[in-house]
């Protein structure tokens, strides 16, 4: 069951300080803040004002997961219409868009609570006491802000470039108006931070919360993803994509902590990948297990198995009392046929179901609508209510340890090739996904004939990531910084239309992969695919329904859907054909409020 819910805690904060509307982010508390910090509860209150900016839309609903497509596994299409997340979704969000002044006001005002808390802590005569107790609190607590600090700049500069640097708490004649700072000092200044603070801090056993809470292993993970963002590419105003030259710095910072977590705090990968995610959905929070953070959010709170996952047709009139759910982000077909048919993580990853107002499943309606299968609001234990939608209270994750073995394996073959460390650590995510019986094959066998090079390990990585965590919503956030979102995107259209040659002319190197799916519920009620592999050739019996698979990807050999032509285009063929340009303009609202220190100027905004 869930351990807490911290985004109820906003009613505590409230209740210490004066402010009329705690989530208005020019609201500042007038309480009393060596009072707050003076001891451990009350200082506990004022660090979890931080933790809410995740309970709003401008996170649960936006950033999390509805504002990071498209990818070469993850897409929506933006181009049917000028909406606010449609904007995002095809890379020309006007600085009007809501979405993203949504998510600005979020990541602002959390730092501006983690500044508070983190000036309000450091002040604190608890740090001084002789309570060895209290003072180890105090510091983890003075650990979380910092982090969570660290997370919401390296997002602001994923989404706007250089942004201004808020580092101070606010104070009576203090100067609010502050220009763009260079993300790279940002990010130098927020690994530092993290560095200093870490070794005070309790891992997740220890912590009160668990994985509910920042702890140390998301804070040495942190570390790690912050160093591979500052050593790897980004845009510049220019429609460049350039790195700086003191990127392999990063990668060493990267691969210490990395390996510093795997040495002190090493647990083994649970063999179950779909109970990883399952257990998110059944409440359970599990520490020294796979998932390192994720966002606790409330009953009533959180929008996964809402917008993002396998869908659910609810309603007054459903025979099941699960509410609605729907996906935003398909998974694209050429990510599904990607996988090894023997991968686990497939099946769990990429949903070719839905559940309908009957509570049975049934196939998707059609290849464009493959769904992340990792949560479900039918999972649920308690069913929410047949009118619900919103708010299921499914936490969301923030860090997994594969990701902590995998970054470590792709610093360490950036730094010196493809060792034998950095191919151990490819190996055990491997072994996950696949029967022991086949490691030799699968796991040594292949891990051994892609290390001959540091390319060619460094392309397996690439694919391991997106194997292993599809669905995840991180993808468009590395392919960033390794250089690789324009080209990733372009060769999924490429290859969707291979796939739509091979299915209508029956030749091709995808001649083979199936055209049409059969599927089916058997004598038990179970959802069967008879052929989710390959094309099935002649017809089964009657009792298998027909549906079109990848024969939907067009109508002729040179008319494809219309999604695979434009769902993409803006990402290889934008402003700058082969670079896509993933940054926004800075929202008009924090424009205006700049009095003349901001503006759009660059990156070829209208």
């Amino acid at each position: 069951m869930k351990k807490r819910n911290i985004i109820f805690s906003l009613a505590i904060i409230c209740a210490l300080s004066s402010c009329k509307d705690f989530l208005d982010p020019v609201s500042l508390s007038t309480f009393n803040t060596a009072y707050i910090y003076s001891n451990i509860d009350d200082a506990r209150k004022g660090v979890n004002a931080a933790y809410v900016s995740f309970g709003t839309d401008g996170f649960r609903s936006r950033l999390s997961n509805n504002m990071t497509g498209n990818t070469d596994i993850e897409r929506q299409s933006g181009w049917g219409s000028t909406g606010d997340r449609h904007q995002i979704w095809n890379l020309n969000a006007v600085p009007g868009n809501g979405d993203l002044r949504q998510f600005w006001n979020a990541a602002y005002t959390s730092i501006r609570d983690c500044n508070i808390a983190i000036e309000g802590i450091e002040a604190s005569s608890v740090l001084q006491s002789s309570d060895a107790a209290s003072i180890k609190q105090m510091n983890h607590m003075l650990g979380e802000v910092y982090t969570l600090r660290a997370y919401w700049y390296s997002m602001l500069i994923y989404y706007f470039g250089d942004v201004p640097n808020v580092r101070e708490a606010p104070k009576a004649g203090q100067d609010f108006y502050l220009t763009r700072e260079d993300r790279n000092l940002i990010l130098t200044q927020v690994i530092d931070d993290l560095i200093n603070v870490e070794e005070k801090m309790l891992w997740a056993d220890q912590a009160t919360y668990g994985i509910e809470q920042v702890n140390r292993e998301f804070t040495l993970g942190m570390i790690g993803r912050l160093a591979l963002q500052r050593g790897g590419y980004f845009l510049t105003p220019e429609l460049k994509m350039e790195r700086k030259a003191d990127y392999l710095e990063y990668y060493e910072i990267a691969r210490k902590y990395t390996e510093k977590l795997i040495t002190l705090k090493d647990r083994e990968l649970p063999r179950d990948f779909r109970q990883v995610f399952l257990n998110e959905s059944k409440f359970i929070t599990p520490v020294n297990s796979d998932v390192l953070f994720e966002i606790p959010f409330a009953l009533g709170n959180g929008d996964v198995a809402w917008n993002i996952g396998i869908t659910v047709d609810g309603g007054t009139t459903a025979a099941h009392s699960y509410g609605s759910g729907n996906n935003y982000m398909g998974i694209p077909v050429t990510y599904y046929f990607s996988f090894d048919t023997t991968d686990v993580r497939r099946d769990v990853t990429c949903a070719l179901y839905k559940i309908n107002t009957s509570f049975q499943k049934e196939f998707i309606s059609n290849v464009n609508n493959i769904a992340q299968g990792k949560w479900s609001r039918h999972f649920l234990d308690t069913p929410p209510g047949p009118s619900t939608a919103k708010g299921t209270g499914i936490n969301w994750p923030m860090m997994r340890y594969p990701d902590v073995l995998l970054m470590y394996a792709e610093a360490e073959n950036e730094l010196n090739g493809p060792t034998a460390k950095a191919q151990d650590a490819l190996k055990r995510v491997r072994q996950r996904a696949f029967d022991p019986g086949q490691w030799n094959t699968k796991v040594d066998q292949y891990v051994q004939g892609i290390s001959g090079s540091k390319q060619d390990f460094f392309n397996a990585l690439v694919d391991e990531r997106a194997w292993e965590f599809g669905g995840e919503m991180i993808r468009k956030y590395e392919l960033i910084r390794w250089n690789l979102y324009s080209d990733k995107v372009k060769e999924t259209v490429t290859e969707l239309k291979k796939m739509a040659d091979a299915a209508f002319t029956g030749t091709g190197e995808y001649s083979n992969l199936p055209d049409y799916m059969y599927w089916k519920r058997n004598s038990s009620g179970e959802f069967v695919v008879l052929n989710p592999n390959r094309k099935y050739i002649g017809a089964p019996d009657e009792s298998w329904n027909r549906v079109p698979f990848l024969a939907g990807l067009s109508n002729s050999v040179t008319t494809y859907a219309e999604w695979i032509l434009k769902d993409w285009e803006n990402y290889y063929n934008g402003p700058q054909p082969g670079v896509a340009r993933y940054i926004f303009p800075i929202p008009a609202e924090a424009i205006t409020n700049s009095q003349g220190k901001l503006d759009n100027s660059g990156y070829r905004f209208q």
